[in-house]
């Protein structure tokens, strides 16, 4: 797969419905069930989900190279979105598991292999795990669907493939990393290294869970950091398998160490630990002012943070509105609204606005919604009863401000956390569904007439994470793109996202950049070594 192509075609209704997968059974009888519930109250209600036919290994902490027990014997459960049930119970870290995992990480950087092996050795653990990452893709995805609830294609033929392609790349970085000579006014030679870190601290969101992991674990090794992880309560899972795989390509016991536990506790363990050289965190922004905070007052060490967007999503009146209908559906419905870059607020201009309200409005009830493991099922449910009742609070919120609601506004059947999707028209600025982060398929239409009114409205916002243009003119396309505040802007298109291209945020979006060559200055340190030249032929 070429690591830019386009996710919005790669989950096209006739791309996905090409494709089935033995790895779905009905019941046990091994056969697929073909066939889509669209938008409907009733369809998700009358059927049984589909059982993945994947077993759940890993259930403990990742520590020094083995899956063990939390210290304190606790367990949580990682639960089904489609149904609420319990799909395993997973050992619960907390502040001794971090503990034990950050001293096998720093013996494993100050004493062990990693750091001190060539890159190119390093660059082959790397690549040997894309191998098997690729190889496994199938219990992969099964393992992030039925923990997630996000369509099984989506991760099967986008995801993964986008993670093999980013441990490839990094891959590839590993033995390009190198410092400078300077110039210096007098007899010295000087040279700058570019050392790796540390100990990195990383912190991963429910959204992504695989993805995520990846973003974070792959430049901080091919650095040759050691890594301590916290995956997401919600979603463990995948996290897991693919470490196991790490280990298998060779990764050496200690250098990358899983735990699954909460925020309060061993996510606040990893932010405060003295031990921890550098920590990267992406979730919300409200707890990301917290992660900051908690590593300033520890050893304040250096943080990135991915955090999260109401990103606007502009459609000019030179726009051809049947596909800046699709571009914006897909902006804000994909992954079920569940993207920290969600073009969340559809600007559309006052020339072209009815009709791309009521292209949008039909598009919404042609979604496909239903269980995510079955062929061309464009949404599944939301990630669990939290999420899925804050999403219905903003839609009340939405009604009751006084948008129009066009289509949706409700649980679409009657077991899960499946929402029906939602679009709203006449929204205003100073509405909730206008100004907060939803997380959910809640799509709010409004209105503007020229450039400068869009610039100044789009970019009166605390996010700045991304941002979308629809027009046909250059002019106009780099005008918005040099002016909106945000990291990344898409022009006549949405959510190309490549292994070499950066992402992150203006703003309160977050700081740093991720993927790219701009994340390894992340996991590196920079050293001047200043040398007297006795008698030089040269300066």
């Amino acid at each position: 797969m070429a690591s830019s192509r386009r996710i919005s075609r790669l989950l096209s209704p006739s791309f996905l419905s090409a494709t089935t997968n033995s790895l779905f059974s009905r019941g046990g009888s091994g056969t697929l069930v073909g066939g889509l519930s669209k938008f409907s109250t009733t369809a998700a209600a009358t059927e049984e989900p589909i059982k993945p036919a994947v077993r759940v290994e890993h259930t403990q902490l990742l520590i020094d190279g083995k899956f063990v027990n939390s210290a304190s014997g606790k367990t949580f459960p990682t639960l089904d979105p489609r149904t609420g049930d319990v799909i395993a119970h997973i050992a619960e870290g907390d502040h001794e598991d971090v503990d034990r995992a950050v001293a096998v990480a720093r013996k494993a950087f100050d004493h062990g292999p990693w750091p001190k092996m060539t890159a190119y050795e390093r660059q082959k653990v790397l690549l040997r795990a894309a191998d098997l990452i690729e190889k496994h893709t199938d219990e992969i995805a099964a393992l992030e669907t039925w923990d997630t609830g996000k369509p099984y294609e989506q991760v099967a033929k986008v995801e993964i493939p986008i993670i093999v392609r980013l441990f490839r790349y990094y891959a590839g970085w590993a033995d390009k990393i190198h410092g400078m000579t300077v110039p210096a006014d007098g007899p010295y030679t000087v040279q700058t290294l570019h050392e790796p870190i540390g100990v990195a601290g990383q912190i991963i969101p429910w959204n992504f869970p695989l993805l995520m992991f990846t973003w974070k674990i792959c430049p901080a090794l091919a650095c040759g950091n050691t890594v301590v992880i916290k995956t997401a309560e919600q979603t463990p899972l995948s996290a897991f398998y693919a470490s196991k795989l790490l280990h298998e390509a060779g990764l050496p016991p200690g250098v990358l160490n899983v735990i699954s536990g909460f925020g309060p506790t061993a996510g606040a363990a990893i932010a405060t630990h003295m031990n921890i050289d550098k920590l990267a965190f992406t979730g919300s922004t409200d707890t990301g002012k917290i992660v900051l905070e908690l590593a300033a007052k520890s050893n304040l060490k250096p943080v990135t943070l991915e955090l999260g967007g109401k990103s606007p999503f502009i459609v000019c009146e030179d726009a051809d509105v049947d596909e800046a209908v699709e571009q914006a559906h897909f902006a804000l419905f994909f992954n079920q609204g569940q993207c920290c870059c969600a073009g969340s607020r559809t600007f559309v201009h006052e020339s072209v606005y009815d009709e791309f309200v009521q292209k949008a409005k039909a598009r919404a009830l042609k979604r496909s919604v239903g269980d995510p493991f079955k062929v061309g099922i464009e949404q599944g449910p939301q990630i669990d009863s939290e999420q899925f009742e804050k999403i219905l609070k903003y839609i009340r919120s939405g009604v009751e401000s006084g948008a129009t609601l066009e289509t949706g506004g409700d649980r679409f059947g009657n077991s899960g956390f499946y929402v029906q999707p939602t679009v709203f028209s006449n929204v205003k600025d100073d509405m909730l569904i206008a100004k907060d982060e939803i997380f959910g398929p809640v799509q709010s239409i409004l209105k503007f007439n020229d450039i400068d009114e869009v610039i100044e409205r789009a970019n009166n916002t605390h996010y700045g994470l991304a941002a979308g243009v629809f027009t046909k003119n250059i002019d106009t396309a780099n005008t918005l793109s040099r002016a909106l505040k945000a990291g990344t802007v898409w022009v006549n298109c949405f959510d190309i996202f490549d292994a070499a291209i950066p992402f992150g945020g203006y703003k309160m979006s977050g700081q740093g950049r991720e993927k790219g060559e701009y994340s390894l200055k992340n996991y590196l340190q920079v050293k001047a070594v200043i040398t007297p030249l006795k008698n030089p032929a040269w300066l």
